[in-house]
């Protein structure tokens, strides 16, 4: 079930925050409000959306929200609860044999979880089933790759416009020395746009990608522990085996505390 991940929001929240706080601050309101330029704005994100629409196809673009929603939504993935599933296939498993198991599959909502499972049942070789998972998994791993990417590159895109726009704002100024009033309304584009470009790609798309990142990282380990999971439940490997196997992926706090949890227990 996917939450919303409050880290996300909280911290583009007390970046801006920190900048609005720092400014008011120095100048007060009247000091906050020179730092907003709409044609500094519009010139950072449009020379940014342009670029994007050069870099990457269309049908890339069109998912760019959906990509971009990933790093506010956490989906709860249980190493534990992983492990627990496997070891209790494996014992019905080892009792009443791989076909018993396709009464379990409608419990089980994970669909990476269940083509495993389908694989082991139909008799698929251990060699052939890690094959056909793995590919699944650098699947995975490209289709990410690609969302994260537009991210990343508008990272880069906004500092470089930011520049654009301060040159802009430049030329402008030079071209305007005669005329005392528009010096102020250059200088703020030169400027600002460099502030603009260097806010949006170090406090919104830069962490955003490397949020991505970390959520593709962790997906990815998961569904290398089921790997291993389908196929001790292919060779018919013993429950305690399996648990044994598995219990490697899990965090190390947990697993001394579960080793604690034995010790007292066997006492």
């Amino acid at each position: 079930m996917k939450k919303i991940d409050m880290l996300t929001p909280i911290g583009i929240l007390i970046g801006i925050s920190m900048v609005v706080f720092g400014v008011i601050s120095s100048g007060g309101m009247s000091g906050f409000l020179a730092f907003i330029d709409v044609p500094s704005i519009l010139i950072v994100l449009g020379g940014v959306f342009g670029t994007l629409c050069v870099s990457f196809p269309l049908k890339q673009l069109k998912n760019v929200g959906r990509v971009g929603k990933q790093a506010f939504q956490s989906k709860e993935i249980n190493v534990e609860e992983i492990v627990g599933t496997f070891v209790h296939l494996s014992e019905k498993a080892r009792r009443e044999g791989l076909l018993s198991l396709e009464a379990e599959l409608e419990q089980i909502d994970d669909s990476f979880v269940k083509k495993g499972i389908l694989l082991a049942i139909d008799g698929v070789e251990p060699e052939m089933i890690r094959e056909l998972l793995e590919a699944e998994i650098a699947a995975v791993e490209e289709r990410h790759t690609r969302g994260r990417s537009m991210f990343e590159k508008a990272g880069d895109y906004a500092p470089a416009w930011g520049m654009i726009g301060t040159l802009v704002g430049l030329v402008l100024m030079l071209k305007s020395l005669n005329t005392p009033s528009s010096l102020g309304p250059n200088m703020a584009i030169a400027l600002l746009t460099t502030f603009y470009g260097a806010l949006l790609s170090n406090l919104f798309f830069q962490p955003i990608a490397a949020k991505l990142a970390g959520k593709t990282e962790h997906e990815l380990f998961v569904k290398e522990v089921i790997i291993e999971g389908v196929i001790g439940l292919q060779a018919g490997q013993n429950s305690r085996f399996v648990q044994a196997k598995l219990k490697v992926f899990a965090p190390v706090e947990k697993r001394k505390l579960e080793e604690k949890r034995e010790h007292v227990r066997e006492a």
